[in-house]
Parts: C-alpha cells; structure tokens; sequence
C-alpha cells in the first residue's frame, strides 16, 4: 500500500526536455476521451509506430507552445510526469492551450493544482479556453471563472477540386514584419486581439492566403495537412475561401481536408454540409471569462489547442 508521501505531487515549471512527455500524455488522456464517447476505430495511441511519426508532425507546434508560454508547469508523482498545464498571453488575453492529467491518476486536487498554476488573471484583461467536452475538466474550467460561448466541430472530407465563383484575389502569404502586422489588424477585428508571435509561427509553417478585394484586405486563411485559421472581415466570403481551400489541398495531394468549426460560423457550418463533410466524433467547446470577438467569421486552428 503507498503512503501519503509517496502519493505526493510536486508541481515545477516545465522546460523542453518535457516535450515528449506532454506530448505522450495528451495522446492518451484523448485516447481515453474519445474511448469515454464510444468511439471505437483505431487511434494512434498504443501504437507505437505511428505515435513515433505523429510526434514529428507534431513536434514544432510542441516547441512554439513551449516557446510562447507565459506559464508551464508539470505535475510530477513518484518522479514520473503526470499531468501538465500551459497558457499564453497574447494582447492581454489569456488562453490555457493545455490541462491534461494522465488517465488513472490518483490525486485529488491536481487538476485544481495545474489550472491555479497557469491559468491566473492578474495580467489579464480576459481568459479563454479550447476545452474537451470532458465535464470534470469544465467543473474545474467554470470554477475558475470561464464560461461556455459555443462548441466547436471538426468537419472533413477527402478534397476535390471544386469549382467557384469569386470577385476575392487569392495571395500567397509572405513571412515578413508587414504581414504580421497586417494580419493583427485583422485579428483584432475578428477574434478580439492581435498574436504576432502565432503568426509568424503560422507563417513559417503553414501555406497562408491573404483574401483581397479592390486591393483591400478582407481575410486570411491557412491551409496544409493541419489547416487554419481563417478569418474575415465577412461571413459570405467563406464559401469562396473554404472552396478554394479544398481546391490547394487537392492540388498539393492531400488525402484529407478539414476544418475546426464554431458552431456559430452559421455560413461555413451550412458550406461544408452542402459539400457532405463529415462531423467527427470528437468536440471541443469556447470558454470565456466574458464575451469577445466575432467568431461567426472564423475557423479555429487545427489542431486546436489555441484559437
């Protein structure tokens, strides 16, 4: 039988040599989500082979979270890595892009632990959070002080060229300082506050799109094996963009397409149905400290582990 002592957590800041380790958890903690909704198809978890090539994939986006966290903590029980909570401050908004806790933990109050750890307001003009439509993790999200505003759905497809018709020029994005700072404006219209420092990781990893119409700005968008975000300056241009996204995808020899969707993004949600995208099984859901943004023009990164 252990003892208290030996059941103790000790909570410290991570570092990257905690990369792998988070990663690991977040992939079996989903496992055992998903698993927890009846899903019963194959997952990379437990298959050691594929969880290796996912871990490259993976891998910058696990430094760029690391890089741009404001707090990072790991929870640790008999010096093995259970748990882990980080979030990032952006134009004074606060977002917890990660609380997971390894399945079968036995600690009361370690969620508690990780989320006062990183998740505190003092810097903060408002605190988000991409949550898992796990209730005990939103008990512990509401009793900090965050509330649901909408769900968000994974829909896709295999991608097809598909023909449209749009007045929109579609330019590549180019990786300097006057894009980022273009792009922020366009942030701060559509999700309430600018993220340079996603951006230009946005920019170095993903094949970006400025929308522009009579030389004006009016979007952007991000598409490659991991797509988004989009934004607008108007909901009705979604079709033409997310057409248009399929379409590079097919063209670069993609086998999937999808996009992470707020449900209140009425005109995309009625777009993709029209093309007979798939709902996937999993759902995640935006918590906020009090409302922001416009998020009826927008798709949320994929994966979403920020917005």
């Amino acid at each position: 039988m252990a003892t208290q002592s030996e059941n103790q957590i000790e909570y410290r800041h991570g570092t990257a040599a905690d990369d792998y380790d988070t990663f690991l958890i977040f992939e079996e903690t989903l496992a055992d989500l998903v698993r927890r909704l009846g899903f019963t198809g194959e997952m990379s978890w437990g298959d050691e082979a594929n969880l290796a090539k996912m871990w490259q994939a993976r891998r910058p986006l696990y430094e760029h979270l690391r890089q741009t966290a404001v707090q990072f903590w790991v929870a640790q029980q008999n010096n093995k890595t259970v748990g882990f909570s980080r979030s990032i401050l952006h134009d004074g908004v606060l977002e917890l892009t990660e609380l997971f806790v390894k399945p079968g933990t036995q600690s009361g109050g370690l969620g508690r632990g990780l989320i006062e750890r990183a998740f505190t307001n003092e810097d903060a003009s408002n605190r988000i959070i991409i949550a898992t439509s796990d209730f005990r993790a939103q008990a512990l999200y509401l009793k900090a002080g965050v509330f649901p505003r909408f769900p968000i759905y994974f829909f896709d497809r295999t991608p097809e060229p598909v023909p449209f018709a749009s007045d929109l020029q579609f330019v590549p994005l180019q990786n300097e300082p006057e894009t980022v700072a273009m792009l922020g404006e366009i942030d701060q219209d559509v999700i309430g506050y600018r993220r340079a420092a996603d951006q230009r990781w946005f920019l170095a990893n993903r094949q970006g799109f400025l929308y522009v119409r009579n030389g004006r700005p009016v979007g952007y968008g991000y598409v490659g094996e991991n797509s988004g975000p989009f934004a607008l300056l108007d909901a009705a241009d979604f079709p033409a963009v997310l057409a248009h996204a399929e379409s590079t995808a097919h063209a670069a020899g993609q086998t999937e397409f999808g996009v992470e969707v707020p449900m209140v993004n009425e005109t995309a949600v009625t777009y993709l149905l029209s093309r007979h995208y798939k709902i996937d099984v999993f759902m995640a859901m935006f918590m906020s400290e009090r409302p922001l943004g416009h998020y009826d023009r927008y798709l949320v990164t994929s994966p979403p582990f920020f917005v």
